[in-house]
């Protein structure tokens, strides 16, 4: 029988993968920012060349004001980077591991190595910069 951990598990894993297939298009990109956990995130990070990964907590001001880009650009981006979005309160563990003190924080990753990271609700433009630099548009 399975304990009442094992089907959250089982029932969070489900979710994230009925996220993932609603969100891509039929290239199989995503074309909208991936719900990424402590659980799913390296494999996520791994699995794409370039990932963009906003780390974020639902009562951040500055963090709502960064969601709307994000989602744009995911759009802008399908097929050549894939943006993620880490609630930092849920997932504790991966915002510990990479340092993050403020938010919003981007973390940016190429073929699973963090390459950069950005704090703040910056602007467009130099979130394109950014990714610019490492070759991705």
């Amino acid at each position: 029988m399975l304990m009442s951990s094992e089907v959250e598990e089982i029932r969070r894993r489900k979710l994230e993968e009925m996220q993932t297939r609603a969100t891509q298009g039929g290239d199989g990109f995503p074309d909208s920012p991936i719900v990424v956990t402590d659980s799913s995130f390296e494999e996520f990070i791994g699995k794409h060349d370039t990932v963009v990964v906003d780390c974020w907590a639902p009562w951040c001001a500055p963090c709502r004001m960064l969601s709307p880009t994000i989602d744009a650009m995911a759009k802008d981006y399908k097929g050549k980077v894939i943006f993620g979005k880490l609630n930092t309160d849920e997932n504790f563990e991966t915002a510990s591991k990479f340092g993050i003190m403020s938010i919003p924080t981007l973390l940016y990753f190429r073929k699973g190595e963090l390459v950069q990271k950005t704090v703040g609700a910056l602007s467009r433009s130099i979130i394109d910069e950014q990714l610019k630099a490492l070759g991705s548009r």
